[in-house]
């Protein structure tokens, strides 16, 4: 055996002994195309939609003959009516649903860290990610709607009602309900983004020393744990706060009208019949990126801030207590989101079978399935392209985080902090503030309005979620059972997909899973990237939740939200059912 040969046998190198080091090194070098294939794919409509949309916000638009630098559209911008409350809303609703979902995530990890509840209440949160944004804010308007399940519950016996309440609890003026529909949906990502964070750190040890120093079992947590993962929650936790302050989807279900928030306002002018109000709108676009750039910027400040000022406290050797005060806060708030999402998602499904449901009956007083007879036909379409576009788009990222994965793996290098960040970086960017330009390039390309363009738009959000998914278990992975398949003389290729893919099937179908639902939740990227032409199961679900028939606005919403939850069943219940298939094709082989 060569050196050469000896070095690409050592172990983190998958190189077969006697395998000649050139045709290693090809291998290598092929693989080590799919991080730049991903960067491009990654980062190049992002760039291109920024440019795409600054352009336009100084007058620059060819199409509409805007070739001269002007600064009109800002000038029409600050003259909106309305802007400066937009603002304001945005700002507000954003915060305060960023610090409620931070706050409950983290005093809940730090109450039940290590307990069957702490265990319990991740296998029950997951799900509901699988839940698109739209459809969980329509059955979250029915449950808190003057007519909706709550009052229902509590009248007339409660409240004297027999009719429905002249109150504002959805679309209230300062964003209430908005707020309220973001905190359920976002505190199960940060608390699963902060279980992925302790599992990345020696939290469990550094818990021990604590209490075994006196300290109380939240004080422990707070004082020793949370140092060691803070850093790694930093940027899931600015990604909320950006989703937060420029959401769409859920902004138009339950947010104020009159005026809406600034990401809403914004998309009203990008579709409104007058074309010289794209300027003006794309203005919007980027007022509403330095809009979230200065929030996190100030998020971050604020962290400098308390770190500095907590630096005493965290020395003074103050124990705490047994903590029953935080547990029962922060169970109660975590079991008040669980049934929140229950209870919207059950909504949904009454709604879409319901015949007659009066008020103030809380069940409906007849089934029926002609509603969704009914709406079966125009289901078709946004059906087929919605799954056609979650299962490309999943499909393709899942390739690409393999390859990136496999290729870290091989050459022994992780992404650096910069690249983390790049990661993000579609999460980070609000979308509104890039999707127009992307619109503009896929004009100029002859592109928008196609079923690849929509891949593309919906790739870009479902890549990174993939990845944050499935790199801590392939990463975890014993080294050992690929050292071992090698040196009985398997190929890097087969070693890969005999021996790592079976043993990471579970996270991988959850990754696919998870994508898959990342993808059917997209509004704007399918309105912008689809031109109206591919409507999906979401554009539709949101189009119709302003209507009046709430039996056809559940079957939409049900129907978006069947195919991810279904995806997360598959996820579950496949591993098992091949685990089984194989033991049985043993025992016949044996036979």
């Amino acid at each position: 055996m060569t050196i050469s040969d000896q070095i690409d046998a050592t172990p983190g190198n998958t190189a077969v002994p006697g395998t000649p080091a050139r045709s290693a090194r090809r291998r290598r070098s092929r693989l080590e195309i799919v991080p730049i294939v991903t960067l491009i794919l990654f980062l190049g409509p992002i760039a291109g939609g920024l440019l795409g949309t600054w352009a336009p916000a100084f007058g620059i638009l060819p199409v509409l003959g805007g070739t001269t630098p002007t600064l009109d559209p800002w000038r029409g911008l600050l003259a909106a009516p309305g802007l400066g409350k937009a603002v304001a809303l945005s700002v507000g609703t954003g915060l305060v649903a960023t610090l409620a979902s931070f706050g409950i995530a983290l005093w809940f990890c730090a109450a039940w860290h290590g307990t069957r509840t702490f265990a319990a209440s991740r296998r029950l949160l997951a799900p509901l990610l699988a839940l698109p944004h739209a459809a969980f804010a329509i059955g979250l308007a029915f449950l808190m709607a003057p007519s909706g399940w709550v009052v229902r519950a509590l009248s007339p016996w409660a409240t004297g009602w027999s009719f429905p309440p002249d109150l504002a609890s959805v679309n209230d003026p300062w964003g209430v309900a908005l707020v309220l529909g973001l905190v359920v949906k976002e505190t199960p990502f940060l608390m699963l983004m902060m279980v992925a964070a302790l599992g990345q750190t020696p939290a469990d040890k550094a818990l021990t020393i604590a209490r075994t120093l006196g300290y109380g079992p939240v004080m422990a947590w707070i004082k020793g744990v949370l140092p060691l993962v803070h850093a790694q929650i930093r940027l899931p936790v600015y990604a909320v706060l950006a989703f937060s302050l420029s959401v769409v989807d859920v902004a138009l279900i339950l947010g104020p009208t009159a005026p809406p928030t600034l990401a809403v306002l914004v998309l009203r002018w990008f579709s409104d019949p007058d074309l010289a109000l794209r300027y003006q709108a794309a203005a919007g676009a980027c007022l509403q990126l330095i809009l979230v750039a200065a929030v996190v910027a100030g998020w971050r400040l604020a962290e400098v801030v308390v770190s500095r000022l907590s630096r005493g406290w965290l020395v003074s050797g103050r124990r705490g207590g047994a903590g029953l005060g935080a547990r029962v806060a922060s169970a109660g708030s975590m079991a008040a989101i669980l049934a929140i999402a229950v209870g919207s998602s059950a909504g949904l499904a009454l709604w879409s079978v319901a015949s007659r449901w009066r008020f103030p009956d809380l069940l409906p007083g007849g089934w029926t399935l002609e509603t969704w007879t009914r709406a079966l036909p125009a289901l078709s379409g946004p059906a087929w392209t919605t799954l056609t576009v979650g299962l490309a788009a999943t499909g393709v990222a899942l390739a690409l985080v393999l390859g990136c994965l496999e290729n870290e793996q091989r050459s022994g290098s992780r992404p650096s902090a910069r690249g983390l960040w790049l990661l993000y970086l579609p999460l980070l960017v609000p979308q509104i503030g890039f999707l127009f330009g992307t619109q503009v390039l896929l004009v100029a390309a002859g592109l928008d309005g196609g079923w690849t363009a929509l891949v593309w738009s919906h790739l870009l959000f479902v890549l990174p979620y993939v990845f944050l998914t499935l790199a801590d278990p392939y990463r975890a992975l014993d080294e050992r059972y690929a050292r071992s398949a090698a040196c009985l003389g398997a190929s890097p290729a087969r070693v890969f997909l005999r021996v790592k893919l079976p043993l990471l099937l579970r996270p991988v179908l959850i990754a696919a899973a998870i994508g898959f639902s990342v993808s059917v939740a997209q509004y704007l990227p399918t309105q912008f990237a689809g031109a109206g032409r591919l409507p999906t199961l979401t554009t539709e679900a949101v189009g119709l939740a302003a209507g009046a028939d709430r039996r056809l606005i559940g079957v939409y919403g049900f129907a978006q939200a069947a195919p991810p939850l279904a995806g997360f069943a598959l996820a579950a219940l496949l591993p098992g059912l091949i685990a089984r298939a194989r033991r049985i094709g043993r025992m016949g082989g044996r036979a």
